[in-house]
């Protein structure tokens, strides 16, 4: 089924609960188990997150760039004085204004894309409806989203090239521009607030904020995308899954959980070592890099009974998608509450969707091959 996700981790998880890929001669030991990977999140001091810029990421990036991406490469005790700067801007999704203007977005796409014949969800509707959802988050002009749309479902990356530097500055140039303009005219968008802000008593600099709206644009962009296209497969594969929505709107949080933990939009993220340490039993060397593999963790069978399938009902369901403890995803709200509208949408105004063809996204992680969710996904909405 073009819905099925599978684990490639699962061997390596059960037997050694640690494997070694090569990210651009700078290698990275991947943390397979659930415990491990949350026990790993949590202890800031040997496994850091504020390294060079860019090395936290697999895919590395400091090849792209060398702004530092806020709160997401600062530690403790800075980053905790961050995260009550953005904190309250980044929960307006909980807000019943945000939530009506969001809803209004997406049935009108749905609306689009029902009086088609077929579309391609990818770039037809998950990006649009990532871009366009954007715009309530910046708190900016519904137009931008065109901008955002005509950059693709990556801003970092292209068709032939996993980390593009041309295209990266694409973004930084805009967000540089972004910035100059809302300096010399104050309004009510998230520029505009970190102008304004400070942190400890100092104002940002241009590079603090440049550093959190790449952040911004870059950390909810494919994930999202990636998130409401297998949501759409998996609709389509499974019709009752969508009549359990419709019947049950009360399950619409827990599907959401769920549906994310079996996707798990961003594989792993990564940490840089501070101390010569031990993981599994295996040695781990000062200044090396470990990955917390989110997507291992959440198919952990110690953890998650019949991992592999995707339950509505599951009572417990402690996954790692959005990361954990003080690096937990800035964006976790705003991507929960795209997910809750889409559900509920998707059940009010969809009777089935059937797939015509597909094209998988397929990540290669040394020996592991990773569906992550589709180049391109032709479907037709059935009213």
């Amino acid at each position: 089924m073009k819905s099925e996700f599978s684990d490639p981790f699962e061997e390596a998880r059960q037997k050694t609960g640690l494997e070694h890929i090569d990210d651009q001669n700078d290698p990275v030991a991947m943390i397979l188990r659930h415990k491990d990977v949350r026990k790993t999140a949590h202890n800031w001091k040997t496994y850091q997150s504020g390294a060079t810029p860019g090395r936290i990421v697999v895919p590395s990036e400091v090849n792209i760039r060398d702004i530092r991406q806020i709160p997401f490469e600062v530690d403790p005790p800075l980053h905790k004085d961050f995260r009550e700067l953005l904190d309250g801007w980044f929960k307006r999704p909980n807000g019943k204004e945000y939530q009506e203007v969001l809803k209004d977005q997406i049935s009108t796409l749905l609306d689009e894309v029902l009086s088609k014949d077929t579309i391609e969800v990818v770039h037809d509707f998950s990006l649009k409806l990532q871009s366009r959802a954007l715009t309530i988050l910046l708190n900016t002009s519904l137009s931008e989203s065109e901008t955002f749309i005509s950059w693709g479902t990556h801003v970092f990356r292209s068709e032939d090239d996993s980390l593009d530097a041309s295209k990266a500055n694409v973004l930084y140039d805009y967000l540089d521009e972004k910035i100059n303009a809302a300096r010399n005219n104050l309004g009510e968008d998230l520029y505009s607030v970190l102008l304004q802000s400070e942190v400890n008593g100092k104002k940002l600099t241009h590079d603090e904020i440049k550093g959190i709206m790449i952040l911004t644009f870059a950390g909810g962009r494919d994930t999202v995308i990636n998130a409401v296209t297998n949501t759409v497969a998996y609709f389509a594969e499974h019709p009752e899954s969508l009549l359990e929505v419709k019947n049950s709107p009360d399950k619409i949080n827990k599907a959401v959980e769920e549906l994310i933990r079996y996707f798990s939009p961003l594989t792993h993220m990564g940490r840089v070592v501070t101390e010569d340490t031990q993981i599994c039993e295996h040695a781990i060397k000062n200044d090396t890099r470990v990955s917390l593999c989110w997507a291992s963790a959440n198919r952990d069978e110690t953890v998650f009974k019949n991992p592999n399938e995707v339950n509505f009902d599951r009572k417990i369901n402690p996954h790692v998608a959005f990361g954990f403890s003080h690096h937990n995803c800035l964006g976790a709200t705003h991507a929960r509450q795209i997910m809750r509208t889409l559900l509920a949408l998707l059940a009010d105004k969809v009777t089935s969707i059937d797939i015509i063809n597909s094209k998988e996204n397929i990540e290669k992680w040394g020996e592991f091959n990773r569906k992550v969710g589709f180049h391109e996904l032709n479907v037709t909405f059935n009213k």
